[in-house]
C-alpha cells in the first residue's frame, strides 16, 4: 500500500473509532472514564477484528482519539467554553457531522473529567505524524498555527519544519 493510502487508512480509522466509540457510550448506563476506555478499546479491537487495522495501528489511533478527547474535556470543564473555542474555529467550517460527532463525544467523556483531568496534565503534546482531530494546533518552535477542520495527520511545521505542537484555543489568545 502506498503512503498515502496508509495515511488515509488511519485517519478513516480514527474516523470510524470515533464513531463507535460514540455509539458505545449512548449504550452505557453509567457514563464513567473507566467507560471512556473500554469504549476505545471495544472500537481498537473492532477494528482489529474486521482486518482494518493491525493491533499496534488500533492501539496508535486510539491513544490519538483517547488523547484529543481528554484535551478538549479538560479544556471545556476549566474554562466553561463551548466547543469551537477549543477548535479555534465556528463549528460550520468543519465536515458535515463530523462536529456533531466529535462533540457528542466530548460531552460523554467530560461527564467524567475528575478522572481525564490527571491524565491531561501528561497531555500536551501533538507530533508530526500523528493523527489529531478537528481543531487547532500550534508548533512548539515557532508558534505557527494549523488548523484542523477534519481528521488528518499532522505534518511538520509549514514555517520551520518543526514536529512538536501544542493544542490552542481562543482562550489562548
Amino acid at each position: 500500500m502506498s503512503d498515502a493510502g496508509m495515511k488515509q487508512q488511519m485517519v478513516d480509522a480514527y474516523y470510524r473509532m470515533l464513531g463507535r466509540m460514540k455509539t458505545a457510550l449512548e449504550e452505557a448506563e453509567h457514563k464513567t472514564a473507566p467507560m471512556v476506555d473500554r469504549a476505545i478499546e471495544r472500537a481498537q479491537e473492532t477494528a482489529t477484528e474486521l482486518g482494518e487495522l493491525s493491533r499496534e495501528e488500533a492501539e496508535r489511533i486510539g491513544g490519538y482519539l483517547k488523547r484529543d478527547l481528554d484535551d478538549a474535556a479538560h479544556f471545556l470543564a476549566e474554562s466553561g467554553s463551548e466547543l469551537g473555542e477549543w477548535l479555534k474555529f465556528d463549528l460550520k467550517l468543519v465536515e458535515k457531522g463530523l462536529a456533531d460527532l466529535f462533540r457528542d463525544s466530548v460531552d460523554y467523556t467530560r461527564l467524567e473529567l475528575q478522572h481525564l483531568a490527571r491524565r491531561a496534565d501528561a497531555l500536551g503534546e501533538w507530533h508530526s505524524g500523528e493523527v489529531t482531530g478537528i481543531g487547532t494546533l500550534q508548533c512548539k518552535a515557532c508558534g505557527e498555527k494549523l488548523h484542523f477542520h477534519h481528521i488528518g495527520h499532522i505534518p511538520p511545521c509549514p514555517k520551520c519544519h518543526g514536529s512538536v505542537f501544542r493544542r490552542v484555543s481562543r482562550s489562548d489568545e
